[in-house]
C-alpha cells in the first residue's frame, strides 16, 4: 500500500486543513466512499483511521480528528463515511449494508490512500469493523480505540437503536431536531447543554432536496435492520477481540451505555496484559468526542507511537 490509487479523487471546494479535506474512494463495486482527511500524508506520527457508528458519519470526529493531526508528532488522520452514510453513495441493494462488505470498503480506502499500519478509532459499529480487520489484516492495526463497543453487544441497546434509526423524524429545523434527540436520549445523556444537543442535531440530519433528512440512507438501512431479532443476543466477538492482543488498546465506555456493559469491559481486561479504560460519567452510547476525552485519546495515540518505535521490524499493513 504505497502508491495512491487513481480512484482517489479530491473533492472540489475542500475546506481548510482544520475542517478536513474531502476525498472520494471508489470501491470494488463502483460506489464512492467519502473520506475526510486531516494533516499531511508524510507526517511522522502513526496515521489514524476513524470509523463512525452504525448510522453515524465523519462529523462525529470533527473535533477529535484535527486534534490528532495537529498534536506532536503531527500525523495523517482520516475519517470514513461507510456506504449509505454521510456523503458516501447510497447502495441500491440494502443487503450490502453488512460487515463483510463494509470491511472490504475499509480495505479499499486503506489501499487507495497508501496507508500503512494505523491506529483505529472505532465508534460502535466502527469498533466492530476494527476487530474484524484485526483478524483479516492484523498488520494493518498498530493501536485501537474501542469507542463504547466490545465483543458483547447488549440486546437492549440494539433494540433502542433499531427503533430510532428506523423511525427518525424529519425536523423542520436543527433546533427542532435537538428537541427530538433530547426526548429520545436524555436518559442516556442527562447533562448535555442546549448547545450540545444542537450540535448533535447538526451531526444527525443534513439538508437534502431543501429539507432536513437523516444523514444516512434512511430507507435502505431501515430495511437492513428488519432482519435483526432484538430478542436474541448478537454473536460474541471474543476471538476477534483477542486478535488485538498484541497492539495497544483503549476502551472508552459511557457510564450509562446500554451497548457496552461494565461487566463486558471487566471481562475484556481479564483477557489482556494491558488495557486502558476511560469511563465517561453521565453519558451513554456513545460518549461525545469532545472536551477532556479528546485530550485523553490524543495521549493514548501518542503512546502508540512510542510502542511502535520499540517494534521497528513490523511488516507493512496490506
Amino acid at each position: 500500500m504505497n502508491k495512491p490509487s487513481p480512484h482517489l479523487v479530491a473533492a472540489m471546494g475542500s475546506g481548510p486543513l482544520d475542517q478536513g479535506k474531502s476525498l472520494f474512494v471508489t470501491t470494488h463495486d463502483g460506489l464512492r466512499l467519502h473520506v475526510c482527511e486531516y494533516g499531511a500524508r508524510s507526517a511522522p506520527g502513526l496515521p489514524v483511521v476513524c470509523l463512525p457508528g452504525f448510522a453515524r458519519t465523519t462529523a462525529d470526529f470533527d473535533v477529535l480528528a484535527p486534534a490528532l493531526a495537529a498534536a506532536a508528532p503531527q500525523r495523517h488522520v482520516i475519517a470514513v463515511d461507510s456506504r449509505g452514510r454521510g456523503r458516501s453513495d447510497y447502495d441500491t441493494d440494502h443487503g450490502n449494508y453488512n460487515f463483510t462488505i463494509e470491511l472490504a470498503d475499509i480495505v479499499s480506502v486503506l489501499t487507495a490512500l497508501g496507508l500503512g499500519p494505523a491506529v483505529f478509532v472505532g465508534s460502535s459499529r466502527g469498533g466492530t469493523l476494527t476487530m474484524l480487520l484485526g483478524v483479516a489484516h492484523p498488520t494493518a492495526v498498530a493501536g485501537v480505540v474501542l469507542h463504547d463497543v466490545g465483543p458483547v453487544t447488549e440486546p437492549k441497546g440494539v433494540a433502542r437503536i433499531k427503533g430510532y434509526v428506523s423511525n427518525l423524524p424529519h425536523p423542520r429545523s436543527f433546533e427542532e431536531g435537538a428537541d427530538i434527540l433530547r426526548r429520545l436520549m436524555s436518559a442516556q445523556f442527562p447533562k448535555l447543554t442546549a448547545e450540545q444537543w444542537l450540535g448533535a442535531a447538526r451531526r444527525t440530519w443534513r439538508f437534502k432536496d431543501g429539507a432536513l433528512k437523516p444523514a444516512y440512507d434512511h430507507h435502505g438501512i431501515a430495511r437492513a435492520l428488519v432482519g435483526i431479532d432484538v430478542e436474541r443476543p448478537l454473536p460474541c466477538l471474543w476471538n476477534e477481540f483477542d486478535a488485538l492482543a498484541d497492539v495497544p488498546l483503549l476502551v472508552v465506555r459511557g457510564a450509562n451505555s446500554d451497548i457496552l456493559s461494565a461487566a463486558t469491559v471487566t471481562a475484556m481486561g481479564a483477557r489482556r496484559a494491558k488495557m486502558d479504560v476511560i469511563e465517561v460519567a453521565d453519558q451513554g452510547h456513545a460518549p461525545l468526542l469532545e472536551g477532556d476525552l479528546v485530550h485523553q485519546i490524543v495521549q493514548f495515540v501518542q503512546s502508540c507511537d512510542v510502542e511502535r518505535r520499540a517494534k521497528p521490524d513490523v511488516n507493512p499493513a496490506i
